[in-house]
């Protein structure tokens, strides 16, 4: 790849991209394969296209070991639309437990499409934490399913357990798909924005089995193009699809493929992280925000002592060549998002920065 030495990429969506992925695309962005035109440019009812989406979905489905009665579905809007598309196909009255801005969001649009009940929060400790193993509220009898979010990229906290629940679960693992393994049997749908660790932004993608994404039940007032069974009948094709970014995801889940599967990725991951909390913890002008035993994998957010600081340590990873490094918007700080594609080497550029500032 040409023009600029590539930087070091923290941002937390639209996150990084393995260089590999970029490379290939970049071949093949004019000239797909030879066929003369770009994918861009490639009806989605051919069957050269049908056979890059039926890839990419297979690729996923193998990465983590789906059972055959389960289905992958591709879609729009991102997690936002899937907090009001949850509730709309599986029924009134899910129970949600909240642990940072998305999960809030999530539980404030199911209650517009009908009840639903918030089970657990750490709102009133400002998001530092998710629950524990044996802190989760039995769920009501009459609950559809119980949602949760299991990596708060705002936050930087992640469940490294599975809540237990008599309904079935729901997540929003849109920041940490494709980062560790998953066992799928608890779950009744798992949905996901692609724009972490998965591909560009613009595409959504949702796993479940088929018995419930191919079979509607739920009110007749609700707009066709917002019914699972829809996408899943058409082959995630009843409207023309994000082409371009599908065919990415597909590459991003090959290169998680060929890397060694999600097992290997889960290991990367771990050792960047625990890189990057040693030199926070050792550094005596930072505070992180997410206690530790909740500490996210994906995203790192940490304090220092004045905003003033914070300032100047994001002008010299700027002169270092680091982006993305500033705290959300709604809480300020600064966030290291290392996601898959983040490389361990610019994590240890990152703790290299830390050693040497003082402030």
């Amino acid at each position: 790849m040409g023009g600029a030495e590539r930087k070091h990429v923290f941002n937390a969506g639209p996150g990084a991209l393995p260089r590999a992925v970029l490379e290939e695309v970049q071949r093949d962005l004019v000239d797909w394969q030879g066929r003369g035109l770009s994918i861009m440019e490639m009806s989605h009812r051919s069957s050269t296209y049908e056979a890059i989406i039926a890839e990419a979905r297979q690729t996923i489905a193998d990465l983590y070991a789906l059972p055959a009665d389960w289905d992958v579905l591709f879609l729009q809007g991102g997690a936002s639309l899937q907090f009001a598309m949850v509730p709309m196909n599986l029924g009134s009255g899910g129970a949600y437990l909240n642990t940072g801005t998305w999960s809030t969001n999530a539980l404030a649009e199911a209650r517009r499409v009908g009840a639903a009940v918030e089970l657990w929060s750490s709102a009133e400790r400002g998001f530092d934490r998710v629950p524990g193993p044996d802190e989760v509220p039995a769920t009501p009898d009459d609950a559809p399913y119980l949602h949760y979010t299991s990596n708060n990229t705002i936050y930087g906290t992640q469940y490294h357990h599975v809540p237990q629940s008599r309904a079935p679960l729901v997540c929003d693992m849109s920041s940490d798909f494709l980062s560790r393994p998953v066992d799928v049997a608890p779950y009744q749908l798992i949905y996901a924005g692609a724009q972490k660790n998965a591909g560009p932004s613009g595409v959504t993608i949702v796993l479940g089995p088929k018995a419930l994404l191919h079979a509607y039940t739920g009110a007749a007032s609700v707009p066709v193009i917002l019914r699972y069974a829809t996408h899943a009948k058409k082959d995630s094709m009843y409207n023309t699809p994000n082409t371009f970014g599908i065919y990415v995801v597909g590459l991003v889940a090959k290169w998680v493929r060929d890397a060694g599967g999600l097992a290997a990725m889960a290991a990367r991951n771990a050792a960047k992280a625990e890189a990057l909390y040693g030199a926070l913890d050792a550094h005596p002008l930072v505070r992180g925000h997410a206690e530790p035993a909740s500490r996210s994998q994906m995203n790192v957010t940490f304090r220092l002592e004045t905003e003033d600081q914070e300032a100047a340590f994001l002008r010299l990873a700027t002169a270092r060549g680091m982006m993305g490094l500033k705290g959300h918007r709604s809480v300020g700080g600064l966030r290291a998002s290392i996601y898959n594609a983040v490389e361990p080497a610019s994590v240890d550029a990152l703790v290299a920065l830390l050693a040497d500032f003082k402030g």
